[in-house]
């Protein structure tokens, strides 16, 4: 593809959406600080927040702080919820009598806890009025959509295969983010049942949503060197997502432990495990993480049921720093992440993908 096709094409985007750069944050549930968005922001992308823990509240003072700190564009992210899962307590009993191996005595009611109005969550969202609200596992329903469309804010929708790319399209979607199989953390599969066995990698799966959708598309999972976006614009992206990438900056405020877990773990030293939460999700192959593995194990117990049984053991490894029972989500590309600030990070990745692409003299 000519650099000017490209170039073309990712000029829309951030022209669209009031960005320097086309990189963006991706929206991690709990490794999403403020100051983490104004520096991405500071740099000319757009910053993110993973609003699926946050009460009300917590989303007006994240969306206020980050305001206060930066004019640049962000977006915002919700779950859509599962349906309540089914519960078995002589399986979950099996599950915590495990986990008090790795951590604190688990209480019988651990995983009891509801969860957050998804409603109050929505609203406050549009209350924030971001430049884009995100999803993923699934698509919102048609009332929050086109409560979006009236405030002028986007619809970010995840997929992770080009079905699903084609249901967001459909259901108004204005972007698709691509995610691969490579990204860390919980993947984005509408079917919960079927995300295992439904692993594409970026590179296969964004040319393939780009041909299937005539929206932009943003590519995500695995990205976290100017190589990776490069390779992401070529292959149709508007612009590219980072995650891992991001979290040794020091913004990201992450446990010291899992840091440095980042910066040394190769593609094969991460897994997809469901025993943090009961979602898949990719993570350092950590002591805790491959045991849960074990054929003898007990399996884990469906999210957000595990999501609250491993909350003790989970909590303790964040007080020990210890990265054997933290929950140490990193994607494939991990070792590439640089403990540098975020700012340098989100500049220098666009500086050096429009370089190899040859598209300074496209630029200036």
């Amino acid at each position: 593809m000519a650099p000017r096709a490209i170039f073309d094409r990712t000029r829309a985007f951030m022209d669209a959406y009031r960005l320097r750069i086309p990189v963006l944050l991706a929206p991690m549930a709990g490794a999403c600080p403020p100051g983490l968005s104004v520096a991405v922001g500071r740099a000319g992308g757009m910053g993110a927040c993973g609003a699926l823990l946050m009460q009300p509240t917590e989303i007006a003072a994240w969306a206020q702080e980050v305001s206060a700190g930066t004019d640049g564009a962000f977006q915002m992210n919700l779950w859509i919820p599962d349906p309540p899962p089914a519960r078995d307590p002589s399986a979950e009993a099996a599950v915590r009598a495990f986990l008090g191996q790795w951590g604190p005595e688990v209480p019988a009611d651990a995983g009891d806890g509801a969860p957050l109005n998804f409603a109050a969550q929505r609203q406050a969202l549009l209350d924030a009025r971001p430049a884009a609200i995100s999803s993923i596992m699934g698509v919102y329903p048609a009332d929050f959509i086109a409560a979006m469309k009236a405030r002028g804010i986007r619809w970010f929708a995840t997929a992770t295969t080009v079905e699903e790319a084609r249901v967001a399209e459909r259901a108004g979607a204005d972007v698709i983010v691509a995610q691969g199989m490579e990204a860390g953390g919980h993947r984005g599969a509408f079917e919960v049942a079927s995300a295992e066995a439904a692993m594409v990698g970026l590179f296969a799966l964004l040319p393939a949503i780009v041909d299937a959708v005539s929206v932009p598309v943003v590519a995500t999972g695995g990205i976290a060197d100017a190589r990776g976006v490069a390779a992401a614009l070529l292959l149709g992206a508007s612009a590219v997502q980072i995650g891992t990438g991001f979290l040794r900056s020091p913004e990201a405020a992450l446990p010291s432990a899992w840091a440095d877990a980042i910066g040394r773990t190769l593609p094969e030293h991460t897994l997809i495990t469901r025993a943090f939460s009961g979602r898949p999700g990719r993570s350092v192959a950590t002591r805790y993480a491959r045991a849960a593995a074990a054929p003898e194990t007990p399996p884990p117990a469906p999210y957000p049921v595990q999501r609250g049984l491993t909350q003790p053991m989970r909590s303790a490894g964040m007080r020990a720093d210890d990265i054997d029972r933290i929950q140490a989500w990193a994607g494939q590309s991990a070792a590439l992440a640089r403990a540098v600030p975020a700012e340098e990070i989100a500049r220098e990745v666009w500086e050096e993908a429009r370089a190899m692409l040859g598209g300074d003299e496209l630029l200036h």
